[in-house]
């Protein structure tokens, strides 16, 4: 079939005054036409490149009424067949063209489609980019927290393990104090008793004596009265 055809016709239909007859001519491309689905989204912008009332189908209709009686049709079915014909012609492509657009119409469509996935994909990449920053400045910032934990619980431990080594200082030098105060104690202790035992062994010493010359005493006091008696 041709990609295109010329057309010159008589559009013959009934009225209020009888049989009436339109001549009108036009050029139709079968190639300027495809089929697609009606969508809405993406802020797609109809283009009307053809404007409805251009957009006829039309053919010969007294040669059609011809051809009906050359068949067998009597003249007044004929009429009406084609008169039926006419009324679809025109309510049919109305129909038909709603849901086809023309190449261009196609073209602009998908350039307008492609340009707003370009601009969702360049979305999605500064909002990967976003997030991706975000993450890492989250990730820094959790590290150097981390970090700063990290060295405060080392300066703590550090500090404890100064203050324990030092309280662990303190004791023992308290402990050795304690000790050179016991042997100091222990050493006087022992040196106030052996000044006692010295003490108490001349005073037995000086005692005994006492009692040697008390003995010796009282002896020639008896011996004096001895004498005397006699």
């Amino acid at each position: 079939c041709a990609s295109s055809f010329k057309w010159y016709c008589l559009f013959q239909g009934y009225g209020a005054s009888g049989l009436s007859w339109i001549q009108m001519g036009g050029t139709f491309n079968t190639l300027d036409f495809f089929s697609t689905t009606t969508k809405e989204g993406y802020d797609r912008q109809p283009v009307d490149i053809t404007p409805l009332k251009e957009r006829k189908l039309t053919f010969d209709t007294h040669a059609l009424v011809q051809d009906l009686e050359t068949h067998g049709s009597d003249k007044t079915q004929a009429e009406t067949i084609v008169s039926a014909l006419t009324t679809l012609s025109n309510v049919s492509p109305d129909t038909t063209y709603k849901e086809m657009v023309t190449q261009a119409q196609q073209k602009i469509t998908v350039q307008q489609l492609m340009a707003h996935l370009d601009s969702i994909r360049r979305n999605m990449v500064i909002l990967e980019k976003s997030e991706f920053a975000n993450l890492r400045a989250e990730n820094e910032k959790m590290k150097i927290e981390l970090d700063q934990v990290k060295q405060q619980l080392i300066h703590e431990t550090t500090d404890n393990k100064l203050d324990i080594s030092l309280e662990r200082s303190r004791v023992t030098d308290m402990f050795t104090d304690q000790e050179k105060q016991l042997m100091e104690t222990s050493n006087k202790i022992d040196a106030e008793i052996a000044s006692l035992k010295t003490l108490m062994e001349s005073n037995k010493l000086e005692i005994i004596h006492y009692l040697a010359a008390l003995v010796f005493i009282c002896l020639a006091i008896a011996l004096g009265f001895y004498k005397f008696w006699k």
